[in-house]
């Protein structure tokens, strides 16, 4: 299996350099939001609109109750409604606002904080099941420390569910990979005091969590990388794999490589780190990424980040994989 990058071009006006940032994407149009330049300090709170066709960045006039800037923000689509929860304030406050973006008008509208949905968190897991019509968060970093609380959000409802917890065996963390794969809801890798590389499920028919054993070429530790599911595959790219000494202030080891687990048969395969070739994005973590469509291929797209030099990244990519699946 391998898989092919492309880096677009970038017209306009657009949200440049920023790591700890979020994007999703509704039909052709990327929606960018949040994120820092200089570490621990929000940039803005401008939504801003990349179209996949022309590839040009657009700053929208967003009316309605604009969320204050924040990092560690994350997003997810269901029809042409963005929703974005959580992050950290300009006084690294934890956040746990959800906030629904109408693409349709340009409007921000709060629709939950307080009690009646998942705790203040940031650098937490976020995922859309658009079929069911939820929006799903997982752990992060939490008022009191790391978390590993899975949390689901009806859209048609409007109303947050607290879901059954991993237990034990899934140890709190931040900057994990969640995915919906397979029918299923995937947590990948993540920080929990150290890069960490197991793999669980939970099967949203039945409530049910499972600790999954994996085989094949199998990524080394890591977190803040790039996760997206394809089918019954879950795509991963780049991540920390080494913490710097400094924090968050500083930049660790990022990885330029990109895998994909095949949920059938637990199998990992890498799919590219070819990162001398042109059209490679490099080592890199604390991207913004999201699955989406272009030239009628699935893909990943990925757009900034930070870098080894503890530079942050304007740039944007989109990674079509060859997939296959095993015997």
């Amino acid at each position: 299996m391998a898989g092919a990058w492309v880096k677009l071009e970038q017209k306009g006006t657009g949200p440049g350099a920023r790591s700890s940032h979020a994007i999703t994407l509704v039909g052709d149009t990327a929606y960018a939001f949040g994120g820092e330049f200089t570490p621990r300090v929000p940039v803005d709170n401008t939504m801003y609109a990349f179209d996949l066709k022309t590839q040009t960045w657009s700053p929208l006039d967003a009316t309605g109750d604009v969320p204050p800037p924040r990092v560690g923000v994350t997003m997810a689509a269901v029809g042409g409604t963005v929703y974005m929860f959580g992050g950290r304030d300009q006084e690294h406050k934890e956040l746990n606002e959800l906030y629904s973006f109408d693409t349709s008008t340009g409007t921000w509208a709060p629709l939950s904080s307080g009690t009646d949905g998942p705790p203040h968190r940031s650098y937490h897991s976020m995922v859309a099941d658009a079929v069911g019509g939820w929006v799903y968060v997982f752990g992060g970093c939490g008022d009191a420390g790391r978390l590993n609380d899975l949390w689901g959000y009806d859209v048609a409802a409007g109303r947050w569910e607290q879901l059954p917890s991993p237990g034990e065996a899934c140890r709190p963390r931040g900057g994990a990979g969640l995915a919906v794969a397979g029918g299923k809801l995937w947590v990948v890798y993540g920080f929990g005091g150290e890069e960490l590389d197991d793999v669980h499920c939970y099967d949203t028919a039945t409530g049910q969590w499972s600790a999954v054993e994996t085989t094949g070429d199998k990524p080394s530790p890591r977190s803040v990388f790039c996760a997206t599911g394809i089918g019954g595959h879950i795509v991963v790219f780049g991540g920390e794999v080494d913490p710097s000494d400094l924090g968050h202030l500083g930049a660790g080891k990022f990885s330029a490589e990109a895998f994909a687990l095949d949920t059938g048969p637990s199998t990992w395969t890498r799919l590219d780190d070819a990162t001398g070739a042109e059209h490679h994005p490099g080592p890199r973590g604390w991207c913004a990424f999201a699955a989406g469509e272009k030239d009628g291929r699935r893909g990943l797209l990925v757009y900034g980040g930070n870098s080894p030099t503890n530079d942050r990244l304007d740039d944007i990519y989109f990674f079509a994989p060859v997939l296959e699946a095993a015997c």
